[in-house]
């Protein structure tokens, strides 16, 4: 089964089967709760699967309210203590490289990939 967000210049595709939200476009929503769909299917997505792949590796731009919200994210699954969150960036996109390798701040067992 798949989800599916989709909003000017960006979808988002969760496809359950694979354990893989994947982000394409570009996010540029106007603050946080613009960005609660969004939150409510990452959330979704993590209480169904021990193991979520997000791949942003399409993601050409992330804002900042985005970057808050997935850092939030990578806080809540880390805070659950019982998930794996593997996140696949693009080195070719330059916002990915500083903002990604963030997250595993925040969740030391994070695997961050790039291709």
């Amino acid at each position: 089964m798949q989800q599916q967000l989709t909003g000017e210049g960006y979808e988002i595709e969760y496809d359950t089967a694979a354990e893989r939200v994947v982000f394409k476009g570009a996010l540029r929503l106007g603050g946080l709760p613009e960005y609660a769909p969004i939150v409510e299917l990452l959330n979704t997505a993590l209480l169904a699967h021990t193991t979520l792949t997000l791949d942003l590796s399409q993601l050409e731009f992330l804002n900042s309210s985005g970057i808050a919200t997935l850092s939030k994210f990578v806080i809540t699954a880390r805070n659950r203590g019982d998930r794996t969150l593997h996140v696949i960036g693009a080195a070719s996109i330059p916002w990915q490289g500083k903002s990604l390798k963030n997250l595993q701040r925040l969740m030391p067992t994070l695997e961050l990939t790039f291709c």
